[in-house]
């Protein structure tokens, strides 16, 4: 079995972090085995040389390797791409083509990304891990496949599981080894000297000398948290190289090619809104609501009062002060003929702003809720279009799916 500083050497691994020299450790342990082997960490560790490492000191190492990103192929076509389709199977199947584990039988398929996978390649996967066997796309026909699966992925498995996005018995299948390759910012004593290793190989490529840093550059260096990890590192060293003149680097250079962390890198986004989020804003829509229905009977009355005194000065006034007030505070609302009102509503997808009207007159003595008179509308759109949920949908300015929810709550 060759030596760990033998293993770096071959396969171009620089530092010397102790997570880093245990992930290695594990992964030669675990090589002469078929123990399936879960590779995780953040992205732009180096994931992908432990399976490469797993594959060249296996049994397997004269059979083929095959690295598939699970996230780069579109979701309709995974499944012809992993396990082949027949001729004829969906259309453009012009003929019969054999999948990643049919070609790399008796070999290694290395699968990046495997947190992307459709639930149903999910289910398929899990087959070919309990007994081999898969079914090409369009066929019956069961075949057997003799490889071993390396995984890796940068998510939060055990919050995918939770949320339903990945299967917990393929995740134990998967992790009967798992390997976790720790960040550049746990790895503070080998920043500089990946640093050196890049920007001598730029150095080399661009024929020209070498870049150095300062000591104060390399504090700086280290000290920066590098949320791209060894992949960052090696752009900023290639970008140095490039551009700067003076080959000796000092810390006020260096920090413009380290770009603020907070805001110039891309950064996943939580787009789900949680109960509360949901139910403060409801809250304030209902608010915005009943305050325009009290302005609209204001106004309503005021304008009864000035068709029935015409003549009275202080009703006019007092009817162009009201109207002046609802148009400054409710921007949206335009007064129409047979008191139809328009209002803009947000409506609960957080699309863009819809309109809808209500038809009807609003009485000043009314006690209906604002769930009645919600009740009401959807059970005459619904009316007017037959049940068609589709077409009421689109008149009262919702999706059809909130449609659907809002006829299931009411019971309707």
């Amino acid at each position: 079995m060759e030596s760990l500083q033998a293993i770096k050497q071959r396969f171009g691994i620089i530092g010397n972090d102790v997570q880093l020299n245990r992930a290695l450790e594990k992964a030669i342990r675990v090589a002469p085995t078929d123990i399936s082997v879960l590779v995780t960490g953040e992205s732009g560790v180096g994931k992908e040389n432990i399976p490469k490492i797993i594959h060249n000191l296996s049994h397997r190492k004269h059979a083929k390797y095959i690295a598939v990103n699970c996230g780069a192929i579109p979701e309709g076509t995974i499944d012809s791409e992993l396990f082949g389709h027949e001729k004829g199977a969906f259309t453009g199947a012009t003929a019969t083509r054999k999948g990643y584990f049919e070609v790399a039988d008796g070999g290694t398929i290395f699968l990046d990304e495997v947190g992307e996978l459709p639930l149903t390649t999910q289910v398929r996967l899990l087959r070919v891990l309990e007994n081999g066997e898969f079914i090409k796309v369009g066929s019956s026909q069961v075949q057997k496949t003799n490889v071993r699966i390396i995984a890796a992925t940068n998510m939060n498995m055990h919050e995918a599981i939770s949320k339903g996005k990945f299967r917990e018995d393929l995740y134990y299948r998967l992790s009967t080894i798992e390997i976790h390759l720790p960040p550049l910012r746990e790895r503070l004593g080998d920043i500089h000297i990946l640093f050196r290793k890049f920007a001598s190989d730029f150095a080399q490529k661009y024929k020209m000398p070498t870049v150095r840093l300062t000591d104060d550059a390399v504090k700086v260096l280290i000290n920066y948290g590098f949320p791209g990890n060894i992949r960052q590192l090696k752009n900023i060293a290639e970008q140095i190289s490039v551009v700067e003149e003076n080959r000796l680097v000092n810390a006020e250079n260096l920090r413009q090619y380290l770009p603020n962390k907070g805001t110039n890198l891309p950064s996943v986004i939580k787009t789900e809104k949680s109960n509360s989020d949901f139910a403060t804003e409801r809250e304030i829509m209902y608010k915005i609501l009943f305050d325009m229905r009290n302005d609209i009977n204001d106004l309503k009355k005021l304008t009864l009062d000035l068709m029935q005194n015409e003549d009275n000065h202080k009703v006019k006034e007092e009817n162009k002060q009201l109207i002046q007030k609802i148009y400054k505070e409710n921007e949206p609302v335009n007064f129409q003929p047979e008191n139809q009102i328009e209002v803009v509503r947000v409506n609960e997808d957080y699309k863009e702003p819809t309109t809808f009207e209500f038809a009807e007159t609003i009485d000043t003595d009314e006690s209906l809720s604002l769930q009645d008179k919600e009740i009401e509308l959807i059970k005459k759109s619904l009316e007017r279009n037959n049940g068609k949920r589709k077409l009421a949908a689109k008149e009262l300015g919702i999706s059809e799916r909130t449609l659907y929810r809002k006829i299931k709550q009411y019971d309707l």
